[in-house]
């Protein structure tokens, strides 16, 4: 009766493990502007975007664009970032984007976009 006890908790504990290492492994940090160049690896990075340095090369589908810190900015908190694929369909209404990549030769090579639009429902509450 021991013996399925102590089976019991090993194979308990060998799946805690295993579902926490998976989960680790899926999971990617957000880094401000001035913490990616330290990084490796994938990381997630939130900015304004300059619309004033946009660039979209449609021939090659590629798209670099500059972004701003959330925070007070200064002209340090800018970061060129290169992404090739369809540019997201309201990119150019956008108020911030999180970029999903990494970083390289100081540029931010990103896999994934996530534009964040303005609120359809921003200024109802001023109609009513």
């Amino acid at each position: 009766m021991k013996a399925k006890y102590i089976i019991g908790i090993i194979i308990i504990g060998l799946f805690s493990v295993w579902g926490a290492s998976s989960f680790m492994s899926t999971t990617i940090l957000y880094v401000s502007i001035d913490e990616v160049a330290k990084t490796e690896g994938t990381v997630q990075l939130m900015g304004k975007i300059d619309f004033d340095a946009v660039n979209y090369d449609a021939e090659n589908s590629r798209l670099v664009f500059e972004v701003v810190g959330l925070e007070e900015h200064t002209a340090d908190d800018r970061l060129t970032i290169v992404y090739t694929g369809v540019v997201p369909g309201n990119f150019d209404q956008a108020t911030s984007v999180v970029a999903k990549g990494h970083y390289e030769d100081g540029v931010f090579l990103a896999d994934q976009l996530l534009v964040k639009c303005p609120s359809k429902y921003q200024g109802m509450e001023e109609k009513a």
